[in-house]
């Protein structure tokens, strides 16, 4: 049985590098003044996130159902027996949810996984099935073993500025001023479903610290239970001194750990803006 590995842009996995890895990526769209780009195939982060500090109106969406079904149907007419589709938490989309109705269509050759993770966690998920395929199983036993683990994992995220969580109704108004007024930087955990403020933090510098320290201590317990963990850092970086500025901070924390860096996907981007730095961790299967 030939089992083929689908994921969406969310994972930080783009074609360019899905061809490497051998998993097929659907990029995911954004809406920039009315204009739809499609994430590392026509606009890079750099740029979506230029757009963002211009004030340009920017929506993230879903990929249509004729994409994803396209791609599904592609990979089957190119010789594999099945598909293990990975898209981003059901939580934080309805792109889940559409995908598994599409699936009711191919006869259980098509297994979409909801195992509650987006950006480098998602990322996590895609390189275990990758690793479970080659070790030959089905693509059903991917889809129960990546959600029996699927809350094995989380993600930290800092921001820069409070704008954007404003604009997204998770920040008040006048939240957003005194904040920006105390220099006060939200540290904002994602862990499973949710996206929820975790903790406020004087200061960039010393969010990212507590970020990491916060990690560092997730690590620890994994650690002690006997897991090995896959470890992925993130960022909104224009300016790639303050990309290698984090992933320094990540290393010095977390030596020894084979660290993968990826930016912060335009689904999360929208919502924290600019500048904003995150890390995760999963369980390795």
């Amino acid at each position: 049985m030939k089992t083929a590995i689908v994921t969406d842009s969310n994972s930080g996995i783009f074609e360019k590098e899905g061809r490497r890895l051998g998993v097929y990526v659907i990029p995911m769209p954004v809406i920039i003044e009315g204009k739809t780009f499609f994430e590392g195939r026509d606009l890079t982060h750099e740029e979506f996130y230029r757009c963002l500090l211009e004030h340009k109106e920017v929506s993230s969406s879903q990929p249509s159902p004729g994409d994803v079904m396209e791609i599904w149907n592609q990979v089957l007419a190119s010789g594999y027996d099945e598909v293990v589709y990975i898209p981003m938490s059901s939580g934080l989309s309805g792109s889940c949810q559409t995908a598994h109705m599409l699936a009711e269509d191919y006869d259980g050759k098509v297994q979409v996984v909801n195992n509650h993770r987006i950006s480098v966690t998602q990322r996590h998920s895609v390189q275990d099935a990758l690793v479970l395929a080659e070790q030959g199983y089905t693509a059903k036993e991917i889809k129960e073993k990546l959600e029996q683990t699927a809350y094995e994992s989380i993600i930290f995220v800092g921001v820069e500025t409070l704008e954007y969580l404003k604009k997204g109704g998770r920040v008040t108004p006048a939240g957003a001023a005194m904040g920006a007024l105390l220099n006060i930087k939200p540290l904002l955990i994602i862990e499973g479903e949710r996206l929820d403020a975790y903790a406020k933090v004087r200061g960039t510098k010393n969010c990212k610290k507590r970020l990491l320290q916060e990690m560092k201590k997730r690590a620890d317990e994994f650690h002690e239970r006997g897991d090995e963990i896959r470890v992925g850092v993130a960022g909104s970086f224009v300016d790639q001194r303050e990309h290698q500025e984090w992933m320094d901070m990540a290393r010095e924390i977390f030596k020894g750990e084979d660290i993968n860096y990826d930016p912060l996907t335009f689904s999360i981007g929208c919502h924290v803006g600019p500048g904003a730095f995150g890390m995760g961790i999963s369980k390795k299967l």
